[in-house]
């Protein structure tokens, strides 16, 4: 029987958090092996929820450690070895023995169809459905990526037909990434295709904890539980994407528009530009060394979180992750066998955390153990702590001065388990206006879960660039296409449209709101705009979105909080605080730490 609650679930690499709607929290200890199990457990506790929303690092994992389907691609005649030659960009520019990421699906497995579609999508070579080649029987699952299918589909519908009859699984490009780029396109169908089967039985496990479950996409917005069954490539950046979402939301509530977002977690740390309240999206990602062209959050991650080991490279410098010791043993003072010193080790010997602290799952911390750890391994708790915010002071340049915002004019929403303990390090050493740690900042990802839009996000290809005729109406039925998967009921549903511009001779695109908005944002971006150069509009966008059921105002406040001056420890339940000397946290309406110098 339903509790009626809401929940939102983030799992992580060493925590899985759980926050319910009436304020309620919980942290347990993640699996490593990436089960349901935490997620049926941490839910449990607070009932069979009405809805679940979810976000998970699965997708992520499985992409990272090559644990998925094997996939063979079905492809036009001569390009079965796009996915290898890719863009002949090298991966270190001077290392003559660096190696290109090994393709998702092995050469016999690329297999070739006699067709042609033509760039402006007209059929130059007729498709022969009999002459689709027999699958090798290794193969769990068919992407099939034609050239040009993002304007004409025809070819991939007939193809899919036929290995559909043969009792294939298929994943079809147009459906994936319908957008132009043959390496982008077919390298995100291939992802898609790959993790399918591990997304699958993930989301298969968790499909009974709650009346509707719901699942985070990479761009910020959830998806029905069967969508992101069958779109697992749109799940990689699942679980930091409701962190950013739920910080824009309080930044604003405390008067700050432009923020960056700091997420610091047991495993890795997350960073985002917030402007104007809205986060920066991106159109593509790279994971794992691999393009995937989904809509997304333009979320910069870097491997240093709370678990990452400490170690002394072996040039004789003091290096943090990217290995992390993760749920299990995890660090050392955690007492369950972990003998590496981590990030956490550090803080706790410098006294950041409280040697009284408690972690959820865990009980008190060993002291001894990390200090033993620190001085096995020759690191000194000071320099572990000084390179771990070297690191992340360089992630957060990487999301503003490398996008010619200046720091000094942002402040940082600091959440996660860690980032409250290494926030203010970061902020002094970019002069940033202030620090904020929101009410639940160490389950602050599972907030933005709850808190988050149902959404859908479709993307078309312009088939003339240079000509704009029937711009308007191709946008507009876009946006209805986009509207109806959100349900019939469409009265609460908004739909937002973009573009995706260029001036002719670029090979690379700003995504504007229309046509006549390039010119200045070309010069926002880029510090001029050529005299008579055609503005040419690659792809069509629209995004529709049906309201949160809940917003990160309407949770029960926080009461706790006291203005506190620094050097001190604030201890929460599900994070840290650290304030150095000099600074100070007064506590805003909604119960936010501001800190300041």
């Amino acid at each position: 029987m339903s509790s009626g609650a809401l929940c939102g679930v983030d799992t992580g690499g060493t925590f899985t958090d759980v926050v319910a709607d009436d304020g309620r929290i919980l942290k347990v200890l993640s699996d490593a092996r990436g089960t349901a199990t935490p997620v049926r457990e941490g839910v449990g506790h607070f009932g069979r929820p009405r809805v679940l929303a979810h976000g998970t690092t699965v997708a992520t994992n499985a992409l990272l450690e090559r644990r998925g389907a094997t996939v063979a691609l079905l492809t036009t005649r001569g390009f079965a070895d796009v996915v290898e030659i890719g863009r002949q960009d090298r991966p270190s520019l001077y290392d003559l023995y660096a190696d290109r990421p090994e393709p998702l699906v092995p050469r016999h497995l690329r297999l070739e169809v006699d067709e042609r579609v033509g760039a402006g999508g007209e059929v130059v070579r007729p498709l022969d459905a009999a002459s689709v080649p027999e699958i090798p029987p290794d193969a769990d699952c068919v992407a099939v990526s034609l050239l040009h299918a993002d304007i004409n589909a025809s070819h991939e519908r007939a193809a899919a037909k036929v290995l559909l009859e043969r009792g294939h699984d298929v994943v079809c490009s147009h459906e994936v990434s319908p957008e132009f780029r043959e390496y982008e396109r077919t390298q995100t169908t291939l992802v898609n295709a790959y993790l399918q089967p591990v997304c699958r039985a993930h989301l298969q496990g968790i499909a009974d904890v709650a009346d509707e479950v719901l699942v985070m996409a990479s761009g910020g917005g959830l998806l029905a539980l069967d969508v992101a069954a069958r779109l697992p490539a749109a799940l990689l950046l699942s679980g930091p994407a409701g962190g950013v979402r739920a910080a824009a939301a309080v930044a604003d509530s405390v008067g700050f528009a432009d923020v960056v977002s700091f997420d610091m977690g047991g495993t890795s740390t997350d960073v985002c530009l917030i402007r104007g309240g809205v986060p920066e999206p991106a159109p593509e990602r790279v994971v794992a060394d691999l393009p995937v062209r989904l809509p997304s959050l333009d979320i910069h991650t870097i491997g240093a979180g709370g678990g990452s080991i400490a170690r002394i490279d072996p040039g004789g410098a003091l290096a943090v992750g990217p290995r992390s010791a993760g749920a299990w043993p995890g660090p050392a003072c955690y007492g369950r066998g972990g003998e590496e010193p981590t990030v956490t080790d550090a803080d706790l010997v410098l006294g950041r955390i409280s040697r009284e602290a408690a972690f959820p799952g865990l009980g008190g911390l060993d002291v001894e153990a990390a200090e033993a750890a620190l001085r096995r391994a020759r690191t000194p708790a000071e320099g572990v702590v000084e390179v771990a915010d070297s690191a992340m002071e360089q992630a957060v340049r990487k999301v503003s001065v490398e996008r010619g915002v200046d720091p000094r004019s942002l402040a940082l929403v600091a959440f996660g388990g860690a980032g409250p303990l290494h926030a203010c390090a970061v902020a002094a050493a970019l002069d940033m206006r202030a620090v904020i740690v929101p009410p639940r900042a160490g389950v602050l990802s599972a907030v933005g879960l709850l808190c988050s839009p149902l959404q859908r996000e479709l993307v078309r290809s312009w088939p003339t660039p240079g000509a704009h005729d029937g711009l308007d109406r191709a946008l507009a039925a876009l946006g209805d296409e986009a509207r109806s998967l959100l349900g019939d009921d469409a009265g609460d549903v908004d739909v937002e449209t973009a573009l995706d511009c260029r001036y002719a001779g670029q090979s690379h695109e700003l995504r504007v709101p229309d046509v006549a908005s390039f010119p200045e944002e070309h010069r926002r971006r880029n510090g001029y705009v050529p005299d008579r150069a055609t503005i040419e509009v690659v792809a069509l966008r629209a995004r529709a979105s049906r309201p949160p059921r809940l917003a990160v105002g309407d949770l029960p406040p926080v009461s706790t909080r006291r203005p506190a001056a620094g050097p001190c420890t604030l201890a929460e339940p599900d994070c840290t605080v650290w304030v150095p000397e000099g600074w100070r946290a007064d506590v805003a309406d909604d119960g936010s730490w501001v800190i300041t110098r």
